[in-house]
């Protein structure tokens, strides 16, 4: 892991500890304070790992399995968040993690599984129901490939999205094809310029198309992406 790859996964460790009101442990604040001091500014992920706590193992483990496509991300999503309602319960987090560890050619003990299952939902299930959101579990992507990070600045209230999706939606079919998605897409780039960077715009519209049903990308899809939540 390169110094710039280490540097995101430790602002996001901080980020994630604090968030949950967890200080850096006495070792992990030793590391942080040395690892720039490498000649090479590089760390193996073997010593990475023996001063990180549990759940953080759990994550560069992730992290480190070749999951580098949001498009195989979302497509396994889709497949398990199969009444479109925007959550996964345990058991299906279970088997979406089991698919992502196979899409990366990794075979993993059920019992394993079980235990990676059970670290997810104590890390980031807030308010304990058993189910977890789309872009919580985007945290095991990589920074550099979670682009719906990027999309986090950009997000709608429902009022404003539902404007834009009929806006987009030209034929009132219900759903949003890849021409329309294009479009749409541009427009935020151009609006967004500071958050989005137009020369991804094929990027994200593949990734968001992973969330399509045979090419058409229904409101609830594309709310997960798009729309804010409302308290």
């Amino acid at each position: 892991m390169d110094g710039k790859e280490l540097q995101n996964f430790i602002q996001e460790l901080q980020q994630a500890r604090k968030k949950a009101g967890l200080d850096l442990t006495p070792e992990m604040k030793a590391f942080v304070d040395q690892y720039g001091k490498t000649p090479d500014g590089k760390i193996g992920i073997v010593e990475l790992a023996q001063i990180l706590p549990t759940e953080e193992n759990f994550l560069l483990f992730f992290r480190c399995q070749q999951l580098k496509s949001s498009e195989d991300f979302m497509q396994t999503w889709r497949k398990y968040d199969s009444d479109h309602s925007g959550f996964i319960d345990s058991e299906e987090l279970k088997s979406f993690l089991k698919d992502l560890l196979q899409k990366a050619n990794k075979q993993i003990e059920d019992s394993k599984l079980t235990e990676y299952t059970e670290i997810m939902l104590r890390m980031f299930d807030a308010n304990n129901d058993g189910k977890l959101e789309l872009t919580e579990l985007a945290r095991l992507l990589p920074v550099q490939e979670n682009f719906l990070i990027k999309f986090q600045g950009v997000k709608m209230c429902a009022k404003e999205f539902n404007k834009a999706f009929e806006m987009y939606d030209q034929d009132g079919n219900g759903y949003i094809d890849e021409n329309e998605l294009d479009a749409l897409l541009k427009d935020l780039c151009e609006k967004n310029k500071k958050e989005l960077d137009i020369n991804n715009l094929a990027t994200y519209k593949k990734s968001i198309m992973a969330l399509s049903d045979g090419g058409k990308l229904y409101r609830a899809e594309l709310a997960l992406i798009l729309c804010a939540e409302e308290n």
